[in-house]
């Protein structure tokens, strides 16, 4: 799993989207999750089913790709709330 964006800086209000790329042989079951400051890891949303949108928590979705091998986290409107570490992660 790599996470293209290090640090990114959205202003209040606009759209927001993180990328994710996998490596991974076989069908992958994709995660995502934030850590808010001061706070534990929390499970933002995953996508289990291989669908193409997945809604999560919070006003987030994510889309996966497969002919990217990458899994796009997105909210069409940010609030300085949603200020936290975003993680992706993969499985079997």
């Amino acid at each position: 799993m790599t996470q293209p964006e290090k640090l990114l800086s959205v202003f209040k209000g606009a759209p927001v989207e993180l990328k994710c790329n996998y490596s991974y042989s076989g069908v992958p079951s994709l995660f995502w999750y934030v850590q808010y400051s001061s706070q534990s890891l929390q499970l933002l949303l995953k996508d289990l089913t291989k669908a193409t949108q997945v809604k999560g928590i919070r006003g987030f979705e994510a889309e996966f790709k497969k002919s990217e091998t990458s899994f796009y986290l997105r909210k069409p409107s940010t609030h300085v709330s949603d200020a936290a570490e975003y993680f992706c992660a993969v499985g079997d």
